[in-house]
């Protein structure tokens, strides 16, 4: 047989069950998403996907999305990282303290927040990478030493407000570039209130690039013989994707228009996504986490890539400190408290695996998502907070069991 028709032999596609099979943990937790959504928005009467919900759901859970990225990189790396909440909650004060008190101009405040949370990261992963530490010592540490710092910046009270500049990191809205005209138009069409025609293009450009970019991979996967997904299953899933960024992104102009931290999330996600599956610095990072020896061996610098992890880490705990301050509208002693377990959570569930070496930056934020519509739903079902936390961690514990089962299983 020649190597064209090899090649031709190998690029056959799978079947749909085959594939699925194949792909369960990746594809499962978007079908878990897009179910519990759904439960939801019968539950609650259609409350879950109104505009404002669905603004506030993006809203309250912007900080645990931007923690999550960095926690994505932490855990492929074969660490942990218990001390984000408390990091955040002290970069908040750290925040409130210089802008509020000490009259620091705001965009100042910022960088020094932001250098702050680079400096905490880098303090930690110096005794995990280049002690040999465990990392779950070290920020355990972490976590009651800036959790202590916090009540001793703040003196126990609370500090605020904020200056409306500063608000805006979380709270502030885009403004419509397009001419009022063109939203009354498409709001009469819609039966709408009104449109913000800036939100729904950028939904409607996202949702094109979407299907540009997968059709690209596709024929390069053709063209280089790697098997791909069947045809149905790729065109039913851009159909569904495409149709919930749509629909979302429409729900949103009908209301406000495009969140600033939307933005933030967005272009994190984007620059994240692409850093850890498009450059041979994330290659390194999934080598690290699965094997440290090999990759060490393979000439990796094993001990400065899991410093940056942690520096990386530590500058985005502060991005959401300073996103989770301004949206409160103050600094308090309390801010973080165990939030940390709902980024790790929210990792976990996106499908990174507890050994390291595995993991996606788009399952992360899906698992965040599905967190946050968990604790959204609930709530508006009026469910107490202890039953919340119960369900929480049983759906944490199932998606722990599902990937130890899959590891089992393809072992």
């Amino acid at each position: 047989m020649s190597l064209a028709e090899t090649t031709t032999t190998e690029a056959q596609p799978m079947g749909i069950r085959e594939y699925l099979l194949g792909h369960l943990r990746t594809y499962g937790l978007l079908f878990a998403l897009i179910a519990i959504m759904g439960f939801f928005q019968i539950t609650t009467s259609g409350t879950l996907l109104r505009p404002v919900n669905i603004t506030n759901l993006l809203l309250q859970n912007s900080y645990i999305i931007i923690m999550a990225l960095g926690m994505l990189v932490v855990i492929v790396s074969g660490n942990i990282d218990l001390s984000v909440g408390s990091v955040m909650g002290f970069i908040g004060a750290l925040a409130a303290v210089m802008v509020v008190n000490m009259d620091v101009p705001y965009l100042l405040a910022i960088v020094i927040c932001l250098v702050a949370g680079g400096l905490i990261g880098a303090a930690q992963g110096y005794w995990v990478a280049y002690w040999k530490i465990p990392s779950f010592i070290v920020t355990l540490a972490g976590m009651l030493v800036f959790r202590g710092l916090s009540l001793l910046l703040l003196e126990g009270q609370s500090v605020g407000p904020f200056p409306r500049e500063f608000q805006a990191l979380a709270n502030g809205f885009v403004s419509d570039i397009f001419p009022a005209g063109f939203g009354q138009a498409l709001a009469t069409v819609f039966g709408a209130r009104q449109v913000n025609v800036l939100a729904l293009g950028v939904g409607i450009i996202a949702a094109f690039a979407i299907v540009y970019s997968g059709m690209r991979a596709r024929s390069r996967n053709r063209a280089y013989g790697v098997v791909d997904e069947p045809r149905a299953f790729f065109i039913a899933r851009n159909v569904i994707v495409v149709g919930a960024i749509v629909f979302i992104m429409f729900k949103l102009s009908t209301f406000r228009g495009l969140p600033n931290v939307l933005i933030t999330m967005g272009v994190l996600t984007l620059i994240y996504a692409f850093l850890t599956e498009r450059t041979v610095l994330g290659r390194r990072i999934y080598a690290l986490g699965g094997n440290q020896k090999a990759a060490k061996l393979s000439g990796i610098k094993t001990e400065r890539l899991t410093f940056l992890a942690f520096v990386n880490m530590g500058v985005l705990a502060a991005a959401a400190g300073l996103v989770f301050a301004a949206r409160l509208n103050t600094a308090t002693p309390k801010a973080g408290f165990a939030l940390e377990l709902d980024v790790i959570a929210a990792v976990f569930i996106g499908g990174a695996s507890m050994s390291g070496g595995v993991g996606t930056i788009v399952g992360a934020v899906v698992g965040a998502f599905l967190m946050g519509v968990l604790n959204n739903g609930m709530s508006i079902m009026g469910i107490g907070i202890d039953y919340q936390q119960m369900i929480k961690g049983l759906v944490l514990l199932a998606a722990v069991i599902f990937d130890v089962y899959n590891k089992s299983k393809q072992g």
